[in-house]
């Protein structure tokens, strides 16, 4: 155990040697730094490291290590479970590093470990440049890019994995390593879906795709047409193009523009296109969902970057979300997930379904992503405010992933997922992978030090 002495004097000298901010108990800023998006995680870490550099990052680990600390990482701060985070250990906070630097010529783009969905994509816009990410502009680009990342894109331009072409991190021992496909190509392989255990990513670089247009229809029905509804975008989505993307949102009625006053609070089925491409070929491709009888409507050209604000996650908000992957999508099961909307357990809740296939399905095989080849998936997004929902509303995400149970291929995106035990990790790596991804971990991180994570103990 460290003594009260040595660890002040590490602190002392940390603060001195840290570009960035050192937070502790007591000091101003303090309870800022440690919250994340998710209300239901209250921790508090014995240190916040807010890192400037990477050099900033390797002292941090070395400053962990020294005083045995447990350590968090913080991209985004997104994920449900609240990994980015941990009780009396040491946090390495990457929000002062969040530098884009596009590559047009090249079609890619170099992002910091610390950058968020918006940055990293109204950098790209401008050149009518994007790539596959998170379904919100809140979401850090390190952890979403690392542990797969499905977005409205994925189904035209594939996984954000599929698209990762350099990782540059930090190791366990503080080392600094660039992972490639010629360069340290198995640790480049497991960044590929095992996420933050081998390191600190300080940067990524992604390959880019053109994307001069984009566009989006969202139309509300009553909720007695949504398994019509369903089975309409099933079909539409199945023999259209991968450009088409979005998903099946049962929802409670916000006090939106473009809900009717009557509608503001009651529960609608909602059909979302989303389409790498212009409104005016969308008109023709959502021609079923139109022509069918609905109470608000939305169809139009926006930026992408924008598409990507439309569904963050109100900040201060309680969050509790799981997801099973689909053999397909037959009646009875359409059937099932409809009945369940009539269950919503708050008004901030959605029950979502959305499809994956196209560029998804067509994907490289070897990388440590077992659900590539699921056609749809189920994901219950629980959102609330008030504690006192927090178990009815935890049950409801349980009592979807068991209605649709008999469906599942049984693997899982873990980006979706908080801590479900180990048999779920291994679920979202496939077991073969997860034992070969064991050997990587033991090569870089044999003490399991980056373990607040969907974790891989070292073999």
């Amino acid at each position: 155990m460290t003594s009260p002495s040595k660890a002040g004097t590490a602190l002392v000298e940390l603060r001195e040697d840290l570009s960035g901010e050192v937070f502790a108990p007591g000091d101003p800023g303090y309870d800022g730094a440690r919250q994340v998006f998710n209300a239901m995680i209250d921790r508090h870490p014995a240190v916040i490291a807010q890192c400037e550099s990477e050099a900033d990052v390797a002292t941090a680990v070395r400053f962990g290590r020294a005083l045995d600390l447990k350590i968090a990482v913080r991209g985004g701060g997104h994920s449900v479970s609240g990994q980015a985070v941990n009780d009396n250990g040491l946090v390495i906070d990457l929000r002062r590093m969040r530098e884009v630097t596009v590559h047009p010529a090249a079609r890619a783009v170099r992002i910091q470990g610390g950058a968020t969905m918006s940055d990293l994509d109204r950098a790209t816009a401008p050149h009518g440049l994007a790539t596959t990410g998170g379904r919100a502009s809140t979401t850090g680009v390190g952890g979403f890019v690392l542990g797969g990342g499905s977005g409205w894109l994925d189904r035209a331009f594939g996984l954000a994995v599929d698209n990762l072409l350099g990782v540059d991190l930090v190791t366990a021992d503080g080392t600094s390593v660039t992972a490639t496909a010629e360069e340290n190509p198995e640790l480049f392989w497991a960044l590929h879906g095992g996420g933050g255990n081998f390191g600190v990513a300080t940067s990524l670089t992604l390959r880019l795709h053109e994307l001069p247009a984009f566009s989006m229809a969202l139309l509300l029905y009553r909720p007695d047409r949504g398994p019509e509804v369903t089975r309409v975008y099933r079909e539409l989505i199945e023999t259209g193009p991968p450009e088409a993307s979005g998903g099946v949102i049962y929802l409670t009625g916000p006090p939106e523009e473009f809900v009717p006053e009557h509608l503001v609070g009651e529960l609608l089925a909602g059909a979302l296109v989303t389409y790498a491409g212009p409104a005016d070929e969308l008109t023709k491709l959502a021609q079923p969902l139109l022509a069918l009888p609905h109470e608000a409507e939305v169809l139009t050209d926006l930026p992408y970057p924008q598409m990507q604000c439309m569904l963050d996650d109100p900040p201060g908000m309680r969050n509790h979300w799981s997801a099973e992957y689909l053999t397909g999508l037959p009646d009875e099961l359409v059937d099932v997930f409809c009945a369940r909307a009539d269950s919503l357990p708050a008004p901030t809740v959605q029950h979502v379904l959305f499809p994956l296939g196209g560029a998804v399905a067509d994907g490289p095989s070897a990388y440590p992503v077992p659900y590539r080849d699921a056609p749809w998936a189920v994901h219950p997004f629980a959102i609330w405010s008030d504690p006192a929902d927090d178990e009815r509303c935890a049950q409801w995400v349980r009592d979807v992933r068991a209605d649709v149970r008999p469906w599942s291929t049984g693997a899982v995106y873990l980006n979706f997922i908080g801590e479900e035990g180990h048999d779920r990790v291994i679920a979202g790596l496939g077991e073969a992978n997860y034992h070969r991804l064991a050997e990587v971990k033991r090569s870089y991180d044999p003490d399991n030090v980056f373990r607040y994570n969907h974790n891989i103990a070292p073999a």
